[in-house]
C-alpha cells in the first residue's frame, strides 16, 4: 500500500490488523462516538478470544461481548448512559461467567493508557485508596500467571519516597494494546485525524497501542489538515489504516455530526435482555448484511436525517 494513501474498506482494515486472542481497545465514550463500524466488522469476521481493554464501554463493547468474542475485560465500567445504566449483554455475560473482568477507576484508566504511551511499567495516583477498587481484584495470581497479557498485579499500594510522612499513593500498571478502534470527526488518506468535541481517553489509547484503525465521517486532504495544525489530535505516523464511514458510531453520537438514536438505543435494551431477540438483532444488523452501509439503510434515511446536530449545539434538538 503507499505509504502516504491509508484509506481502505473496514473489512480489510480488521482482516489486516484484528486478531483471534489479540487484546484491543474502543475509542469513544457509552453514548458517544463509539467505533460502531469496524465492530460491526469485528463482529462479522469472527474474531474471538479477544482481550477487551477500555475506558468507559457502551453499545460498541457491548455488542462485542454478546457475540461472544470476548473472553477478558479491564475497564472502569461498560453503560449506556440513560438507556442501560449497565450495558445488558455486559451484565448477562459476567453473571453467566462467561467472560472475566477487572474494573478500575476511569482515572486509573486514562492513567494505564497514559504509561503504556509513556513506554513507563507505572504511573501514581492517589485515586481509589481505601476503596474496594483497591481491595477487590478480578484475576487471581494463578490466571495472571498463565495469561501473558495481564500485569502480574492488578495495582501495587506504596507509600510517596519524596514525602518523609511516607504520603500513600497507588500504582497503576502500563497497558499497550495490539490494536485500538476510534471513531473520529475528520482524517486525511495519510492518517492525521482531527477529533472535535472531548477526547476522551482516545488519545492515550492510541499512543499506546501498537496499531491503530481510525473511521472517519469524512476524509479531506493532508494540506487541509495541515492549514489548522492545532486541531489536529494524531499525527499520521501513528494511525495504520483509515476507512471512511459517514454515521460510523451510529447509534452513539458523533459530536458536530449527528446525536445518539435514542430510540434504537431503547429498543436494543428491551431487545438485548432476551436471548433470542438479541439474536435475531444482530442476525438482522450484523451477520447478514455486507457492511455498515447496509446497516444503515436498514435504519434509514429519514431517521438519520432526524439526528444530525445543528451546528451552534453540535447535537441534534430534542423536544
Amino acid at each position: 500500500m503507499d505509504s502516504s494513501n491509508k484509506l481502505i474498506s473496514a473489512r480489510e482494515a480488521v482482516k489486516q490488523y484484528v486478531h483471534k486472542a489479540d487484546c484491543i481497545s474502543l475509542g469513544g465514550f457509552t453514548v458517544s462516538r463509539n467505533p460502531m463500524s469496524l465492530v460491526h466488522e469485528v463482529i462479522r469476521q469472527g474474531i474471538a478470544n479477544l482481550h477487551l481493554v477500555m475506558h468507559s464501554g457502551g453499545q460498541a463493547h457491548d455488542l462485542l461481548i454478546g457475540a461472544g468474542l470476548i473472553r477478558i475485560v479491564e475497564l472502569a465500567y461498560g453503560a449506556n448512559g440513560r438507556f442501560a445504566s449497565t450495558c445488558v449483554r455486559f451484565r448477562k455475560a459476567v453473571e453467566g461467567s462467561r467472560i472475566l473482568v477487572e474494573d478500575y477507576t476511569n482515572y486509573h484508566m486514562t492513567l494505564r493508557f497514559m504509561a503504556g504511551a509513556m513506554g513507563v511499567p507505572f504511573l501514581p495516583t492517589s485515586s481509589a485508596i481505601g476503596s474496594d477498587i483497591v481491595k477487590r481484584w478480578g484475576f487471581s495470581q494463578d490466571m495472571r500467571a498463565l495469561e501473558e497479557g495481564l500485569p502480574d498485579k492488578k495495582l501495587v499500594e506504596y507509600y510517596d519516597p519524596f514525602d518523609a510522612k511516607g504520603k500513600p499513593v497507588i500504582l497503576v500498571p502500563a497497558v499497550n494494546p495490539d490494536v485500538t478502534l476510534l471513531h473520529v470527526q475528520k482524517a486525511a488518506e495519510e492518517g492525521t485525524i482531527s477529533i472535535e468535541g472531548l477526547t476522551f481517553a482516545d488519545i492515550e489509547q492510541a499512543r499506546a497501542s501498537k496499531h491503530v484503525i481510525v473511521s472517519a465521517e469524512e476524509i479531506v486532504s493532508a494540506h487541509e489538515m495541515r492549514e489548522t495544525p492545532w486541531r489536529n489530535s494524531l499525527p499520521h505516523t501513528l494511525v495504520d489504516a483509515v476507512v471512511h464511514q459517514p454515521f460510523g458510531a451510529h447509534p452513539t453520537a458523533c459530536f458536530g455530526c449527528y446525536d445518539y438514536d435514542a430510540k434504537h438505543l431503547l429498543d436494543y435494551r428491551v431487545l438485548a435482555e432476551d436471548d433470542n431477540s438479541y439474536r435475531e438483532y444482530m442476525r438482522e444488523h450484523i451477520y447478514e448484511i455486507e457492511s455498515f452501509n447496509e446497516y444503515l439503510n436498514l435504519i434509514g434515511k429519514e431517521r438519520l436525517d432526524s439526528l444530525r446536530a445543528i451546528s451552534q449545539f453540535g447535537y441534534a434538538r430534542r423536544c
